[in-house]
Protein backbone atom coordinates (compact mmCIF):
# COMPACT_ATOMS: atom_id res chain seq x y z
CA UNK A 1 0.00 0.00 0.00
CA UNK A 2 2.56 2.71 1.25
CA UNK A 3 4.33 1.62 -2.54
CA UNK A 4 1.03 2.48 -3.88
CA UNK A 5 0.74 5.78 -2.58
CA UNK A 6 4.61 6.63 -2.78
CA UNK A 7 3.90 5.63 -6.80
CA UNK A 8 1.00 8.05 -7.20
CA UNK A 9 2.79 11.11 -5.63
CA UNK A 10 5.60 10.77 -7.57
CA UNK A 11 3.49 10.28 -10.64
CA UNK A 12 1.31 13.83 -9.37
CA UNK A 13 4.83 15.71 -9.64
CA UNK A 14 5.38 14.37 -12.86
CA UNK A 15 2.42 15.81 -14.11
CA UNK A 16 2.23 19.03 -12.54
CA UNK A 17 6.47 19.23 -14.09
CA UNK A 18 5.47 18.31 -17.50
CA UNK A 19 2.81 21.50 -17.14
CA UNK A 20 4.87 23.47 -15.69
CA UNK A 21 7.26 22.57 -18.90
CA UNK A 22 4.19 22.71 -21.30
CA UNK A 23 3.55 26.70 -20.37
CA UNK A 24 7.21 27.73 -19.93
CA UNK A 25 8.69 26.48 -23.14
CA UNK A 26 7.22 29.62 -25.28
CA UNK A 27 9.00 32.75 -24.81
CA UNK A 28 7.24 35.95 -24.60
CA UNK A 29 7.50 38.27 -27.48
CA UNK A 30 6.19 42.05 -27.95
CA UNK A 31 2.34 41.85 -27.87
CA UNK A 32 2.22 43.41 -31.59
CA UNK A 33 4.26 40.58 -32.47
CA UNK A 34 2.27 37.83 -30.80
CA UNK A 35 -0.89 39.41 -32.54
CA UNK A 36 1.07 38.82 -36.09
CA UNK A 37 1.71 35.26 -35.36
CA UNK A 38 -1.81 34.26 -34.22
CA UNK A 39 -3.17 35.93 -37.44
CA UNK A 40 -0.84 33.95 -39.82
CA UNK A 41 -1.03 31.14 -36.90
CA UNK A 42 -4.68 31.28 -38.07
CA UNK A 43 -4.86 31.66 -41.99
CA UNK A 44 -2.70 28.44 -41.83
CA UNK A 45 -4.56 26.81 -40.01
CA UNK A 46 -7.50 27.04 -42.60
CA UNK A 47 -5.73 25.74 -45.13
CA UNK A 48 -3.93 22.90 -43.42
CA UNK A 49 -7.75 21.41 -41.93
CA UNK A 50 -10.70 20.02 -43.23
CA UNK A 51 -14.05 18.55 -41.88
CA UNK A 52 -15.27 15.64 -41.66
CA UNK A 53 -18.71 14.03 -42.13
CA UNK A 54 -19.44 15.40 -38.72
CA UNK A 55 -17.72 18.52 -38.99
CA UNK A 56 -14.63 17.45 -36.88
CA UNK A 57 -11.53 19.47 -37.63
CA UNK A 58 -8.42 17.17 -39.21
CA UNK A 59 -6.03 17.18 -41.26
CA UNK A 60 -6.05 18.72 -44.69
CA UNK A 61 -5.46 16.11 -47.29
CA UNK A 62 -4.80 17.96 -50.87
CA UNK A 63 -4.48 14.17 -52.03
CA UNK A 64 -8.15 13.04 -50.81
CA UNK A 65 -10.07 14.41 -53.70
CA UNK A 66 -13.21 14.19 -51.14
CA UNK A 67 -11.96 16.75 -48.74
CA UNK A 68 -12.14 20.77 -49.12
CA UNK A 69 -9.81 23.03 -46.82
CA UNK A 70 -11.75 24.93 -44.65
CA UNK A 71 -10.02 28.09 -46.23
CA UNK A 72 -12.00 27.60 -49.55
CA UNK A 73 -15.31 27.40 -47.73
CA UNK A 74 -15.58 31.17 -47.39
CA UNK A 75 -14.16 32.21 -43.23
CA UNK A 76 -14.92 35.35 -42.31
CA UNK A 77 -12.67 37.65 -40.04
CA UNK A 78 -14.30 39.90 -38.44
CA UNK A 79 -12.12 43.72 -37.21
CA UNK A 80 -11.07 41.68 -33.67
CA UNK A 81 -9.28 39.11 -35.65
CA UNK A 82 -12.01 36.91 -34.67
CA UNK A 83 -12.58 34.27 -37.59
CA UNK A 84 -16.11 32.16 -37.90
CA UNK A 85 -16.75 29.86 -40.10
CA UNK A 86 -20.75 28.32 -40.91
CA UNK A 87 -20.19 24.88 -42.28
CA UNK A 88 -22.45 23.91 -45.13
CA UNK A 89 -25.47 22.26 -44.87
CA UNK A 90 -25.01 21.63 -41.17
CA UNK A 91 -27.36 24.86 -39.69
CA UNK A 92 -30.76 24.49 -37.79
CA UNK A 93 -33.59 25.96 -40.55
CA UNK A 94 -34.83 28.57 -39.41
CA UNK A 95 -32.74 28.39 -36.31
CA UNK A 96 -33.28 30.14 -33.00
CA UNK A 97 -31.36 33.56 -32.31
CA UNK A 98 -28.42 33.44 -29.45
CA UNK A 99 -28.91 36.01 -26.79
CA UNK A 100 -25.78 37.41 -25.06
CA UNK A 101 -27.10 36.43 -21.98
CA UNK A 102 -28.55 32.89 -22.98
CA UNK A 103 -28.01 29.53 -21.27
CA UNK A 104 -26.16 27.38 -24.39
CA UNK A 105 -26.57 23.62 -24.53
CA UNK A 106 -22.56 23.38 -26.14
CA UNK A 107 -20.96 20.55 -28.00
CA UNK A 108 -18.18 21.08 -28.75
CA UNK A 109 -14.44 20.20 -29.21
CA UNK A 110 -12.12 23.00 -28.16
CA UNK A 111 -8.38 23.15 -28.37
CA UNK A 112 -6.40 25.94 -27.49
CA UNK A 113 -2.23 26.91 -28.88
CA UNK A 114 -0.03 29.22 -28.62
CA UNK A 115 0.98 30.65 -31.85
CA UNK A 116 5.00 31.07 -31.92
CA UNK A 117 7.73 31.37 -34.65
CA UNK A 118 9.82 28.37 -35.01
CA UNK A 119 12.61 28.64 -37.53
CA UNK A 120 11.15 31.07 -39.30
CA UNK A 121 7.97 28.45 -38.96
CA UNK A 122 4.48 30.48 -37.45
CA UNK A 123 1.91 27.85 -36.68
CA UNK A 124 -0.01 27.29 -33.83
CA UNK A 125 2.26 24.54 -31.16
CA UNK A 126 1.78 23.80 -27.61
CA UNK A 127 -2.08 22.22 -28.58
CA UNK A 128 -4.13 21.55 -25.42
CA UNK A 129 -7.39 20.21 -25.25
CA UNK A 130 -10.20 23.37 -23.49
CA UNK A 131 -13.59 20.78 -24.17
CA UNK A 132 -14.73 17.96 -25.64
CA UNK A 133 -18.07 16.71 -25.21
CA UNK A 134 -17.80 14.62 -27.97
CA UNK A 135 -14.94 11.93 -26.63
CA UNK A 136 -16.13 12.72 -23.16
CA UNK A 137 -20.12 12.48 -21.79
CA UNK A 138 -21.61 12.91 -25.49
CA UNK A 139 -23.65 15.26 -24.29
CA UNK A 140 -23.82 19.31 -24.53
CA UNK A 141 -21.83 20.95 -21.70
CA UNK A 142 -24.93 23.69 -20.53
CA UNK A 143 -24.17 27.01 -19.20
CA UNK A 144 -20.25 27.41 -19.52
CA UNK A 145 -18.90 30.24 -17.46
CA UNK A 146 -16.59 30.99 -20.56
CA UNK A 147 -19.60 32.34 -22.84
CA UNK A 148 -21.59 33.98 -19.63
CA UNK A 149 -20.81 33.74 -16.01
CA UNK A 150 -23.38 33.92 -13.95
CA UNK A 151 -24.82 36.97 -11.78
CA UNK A 152 -24.21 35.09 -8.78
CA UNK A 153 -20.69 33.78 -9.35
CA UNK A 154 -19.34 37.46 -9.59
CA UNK A 155 -21.54 38.71 -6.57
CA UNK A 156 -20.14 36.23 -4.54
CA UNK A 157 -16.28 36.62 -5.76
CA UNK A 158 -14.29 37.65 -2.83
CA UNK A 159 -11.76 39.99 -4.84
CA UNK A 160 -12.50 42.58 -7.13
CA UNK A 161 -10.93 40.86 -10.11
CA UNK A 162 -13.08 37.83 -10.19
CA UNK A 163 -16.00 40.09 -9.69
CA UNK A 164 -15.11 41.01 -13.34
CA UNK A 165 -16.55 39.27 -16.36
CA UNK A 166 -13.29 39.31 -18.60
CA UNK A 167 -11.87 37.28 -15.72
CA UNK A 168 -14.02 34.36 -17.08
CA UNK A 169 -15.74 35.34 -20.64
CA UNK A 170 -14.26 34.76 -23.63
CA UNK A 171 -14.59 38.07 -25.76
CA UNK A 172 -13.98 36.37 -28.98
CA UNK A 173 -16.18 33.60 -28.73
CA UNK A 174 -19.29 35.31 -27.97
CA UNK A 175 -18.38 37.34 -31.01
CA UNK A 176 -18.43 34.93 -33.11
CA UNK A 177 -21.42 32.86 -32.18
CA UNK A 178 -23.78 35.78 -33.15
CA UNK A 179 -22.71 34.87 -36.39
CA UNK A 180 -24.68 31.35 -35.82
CA UNK A 181 -28.13 29.69 -34.44
CA UNK A 182 -29.31 27.19 -32.63
CA UNK A 183 -30.91 24.06 -33.18
CA UNK A 184 -33.56 23.11 -30.60
CA UNK A 185 -32.93 19.29 -30.24
CA UNK A 186 -32.68 17.22 -27.26
CA UNK A 187 -29.21 17.04 -25.47
CA UNK A 188 -29.10 13.07 -26.24
CA UNK A 189 -29.60 13.68 -29.88
CA UNK A 190 -26.22 12.78 -32.05
CA UNK A 191 -24.40 15.79 -32.89
CA UNK A 192 -23.65 17.50 -36.58
CA UNK A 193 -21.52 20.04 -35.79
CA UNK A 194 -21.80 23.55 -37.12
CA UNK A 195 -18.88 25.20 -37.80
CA UNK A 196 -15.79 26.60 -36.15
CA UNK A 197 -14.80 29.69 -34.37
CA UNK A 198 -10.94 31.00 -34.14
CA UNK A 199 -10.27 33.45 -31.54
CA UNK A 200 -6.77 35.01 -31.19
CA UNK A 201 -5.06 35.78 -27.93
CA UNK A 202 -5.82 39.39 -28.02
CA UNK A 203 -9.70 38.26 -28.20
CA UNK A 204 -9.46 35.68 -25.54
CA UNK A 205 -7.66 36.38 -22.53
CA UNK A 206 -4.10 38.04 -23.86
CA UNK A 207 -1.50 38.42 -21.07
CA UNK A 208 -4.65 39.25 -18.35
CA UNK A 209 -5.21 37.18 -15.30
CA UNK A 210 -8.49 34.42 -15.56
CA UNK A 211 -10.12 31.92 -14.01
CA UNK A 212 -8.73 28.70 -13.63
CA UNK A 213 -10.51 26.49 -16.30
CA UNK A 214 -7.57 23.71 -17.04
CA UNK A 215 -4.92 24.06 -14.70
CA UNK A 216 -2.77 26.10 -17.08
CA UNK A 217 -2.01 29.68 -18.66
CA UNK A 218 -4.03 31.04 -21.32
CA UNK A 219 -1.18 33.91 -21.49
CA UNK A 220 -1.07 34.41 -25.61
CA UNK A 221 -3.39 31.75 -25.99
CA UNK A 222 -5.57 30.94 -29.17
CA UNK A 223 -8.91 29.53 -29.38
CA UNK A 224 -10.29 27.20 -32.00
CA UNK A 225 -13.89 26.30 -31.43
CA UNK A 226 -15.28 23.15 -33.21
CA UNK A 227 -18.72 23.05 -31.93
CA UNK A 228 -22.97 23.04 -32.67
CA UNK A 229 -25.22 24.54 -30.18
CA UNK A 230 -28.11 22.26 -28.87
CA UNK A 231 -30.60 24.77 -27.81
CA UNK A 232 -30.89 28.18 -26.01
CA UNK A 233 -32.65 29.13 -23.57
CA UNK A 234 -33.84 32.64 -21.84
CA UNK A 235 -31.35 33.62 -18.61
Amino acid sequence: MKKTFLFLALASITIISCRKDHEEIVPEVSIETQNSYDDESAQKFLETHAFDAKGNLKEYVATDSTQVKLASLNPITLPSGVIYLVRPNAQPIPGTEIGSTDILHLMSNTMTYVATNTNDNVAFTSPYTFRNNIAGLGVPEIDPAYYYVKQSVLDNATTELAKQRSFYEIEGFQEGLKHFKAFNIPDEDNYNLQGIIIVPSRAAFARDAHFNYINISFKDRSFVFNFQVYKTTPR
